[in-house]
């Protein structure tokens, strides 16, 4: 199959997630650009960066047109998160490749097991935001995030749920401002290893991927949020268990 197609379906899948998951793209974009499209895992790091960020704005504006971005709690938890995410970032170049892989893969798993749990979806109303609650909840994103490499919605759409009582679609909504932050801010840090990407590969991936977080959207909007909610747990746990296989080996 040739990279074109690969990049395209590739990047369909990965729109689809951000658009109806609000995360999850960093965590399949990089390991499709590095075992689909043959990128090193650097070039892939940081196109996948290019990738969700691009997407990540586009699904947003439709979010925010729908009413589903909840913007003071969302700018408090991006920024609280920029300084830890620099300082983990920076401490996980000592750690072993496996060890953050395997710590990728613990931290998804007791998320989703946290949200398959009865009774943790938002109430369906618009929670009174608790500045403290935001700030503290995206200091601790924020330097997960630094520390296992990603753009970190997998994590930021459960935190909104469990932590700041958001409703499924506000937190989905506001979890892509969250990621269109931290990826930017990820990028300004990172433009040595911009210089030699395959943009040609690059280019249809987002371009399918912007796409796809359309029909996402959509997708959110037909289907209820506990359902939304299951299978987004569901999505972790897959992941958690591809990457825990991976640094076993």
């Amino acid at each position: 199959m040739s990279a074109l197609i690969l990049a395209l379906v590739s990047g369909g899948v990965v729109g689809l997630a951000l658009g109806a998951l609000g995360g999850g793209g960093s965590v399949l974009a990089v390991p499709a650009l590095i075992y689909l499209l043959g990128f090193t895992p650097a070039a892939a790091t940081t196109a996948g960066l290019v990738i969700v960020g691009a997407t990540s704005l586009t699904a947003l504006y439709g979010h925010a047109r729908s009413g589903n971005v909840r913007w003071k709690a969302g700018a408090l938890f991006a920024a609280a998160g920029l300084l830890p995410a620099a300082a983990a970032g920076a401490a996980a170049s000592g750690l072993p490749q496996p060890v953050l892989t395997a710590a990728f893969a613990g931290i998804a798993a007791l998320t989703a097991v946290r949200m398959l749990r009865p009774g943790r979806a938002g109430t369906g109303r618009t929670p009174k935001v608790r500045p403290a609650g935001a700030a503290g909840a995206g200091a601790g994103l924020g330097a997960l995030t630094g520390l296992l490499g990603v753009g970190g919605g997998f994590l930021a759409v459960p935190t909104l749920v469990t932590v700041l009582a958001f409703d499924m679609p506000a937190a989905v909504g506001t979890s892509l401002l969250v990621i269109s932050v931290n990826s930017l801010a990820a990028l300004v840090t990172r433009g040595a290893t911009a210089a030699g990407l395959d943009w040609a590969v690059i280019a249809p991936f987002a371009g399918a991927a912007i796409l796809g977080a359309w029909d996402g959207r959509r997708l959110a909007a037909k289907v209820s949020g506990p359902l939304l909610q299951r299978i987004f747990a569901l999505a972790l746990l897959a992941v958690a268990a591809f990457m825990l296989a991976d640094a076993l080996r």
